[in-house]
């Protein structure tokens, strides 16, 4: 079994750097919705996890199979109500209603083969598994403790 984890310091009340292994990035929310815009906001992050986690596992499945992608682009879009997110309504969900993801591949396989290959990935990639299916979250707030000098 593997484990991953990252960790966050917040910057604003909307923007956050979070680090993951020996990385480092922005997460902060539009304008729009009251953020300095520094940054994608986390359900963009959220498209680009699925994203991400389709490249490799579509790669991977076509290698198996005996396919050569020469190329790979793809799009994720989902809509979301924003009601909850803002504490205004309570009846739709937080997060998105549906995503959508357009793949567009060059390589040698049959357009019957890409919808096979299209098919293992999604069962086989983390993202989708984990935005398909419910994963027990638990969420903990504790009272930091200052230190003293």
């Amino acid at each position: 079994m593997l484990t991953f984890s990252a960790s966050a310091v917040s910057t604003s009340d909307t923007g956050l750097t979070v680090k993951a292994r020996d990385f480092e990035f922005r997460v902060d929310e539009p304008a729009s919705l009251g953020g300095g815009d520094l940054g994608p906001n986390p359900v963009e992050y959220e498209l680009a996890s699925l994203l991400g986690c389709l490249n490799v596992v579509i790669h991977l499945v076509a290698k198996e199979r005996g396919v050569t992608l020469s190329s790979f682009s793809a799009t994720a879009k989902g809509s979301l109500e924003p009601a909850r997110f803002l504490g205004t309504s309570m009846t739709a969900r937080a997060g998105y209603q549906w995503i959508d993801v357009s793949i567009q591949v060059t390589g040698d396989a049959d357009q019957h083969e890409l919808d096979e290959i299209a098919r293992i990935a999604e069962a086989r990639c983390p993202v989708s598994d984990n935005l398909e299916h419910p994963t027990p979250v638990a969420i903990a707030i504790h009272q930091q403790v200052p230190v003293e000098v």
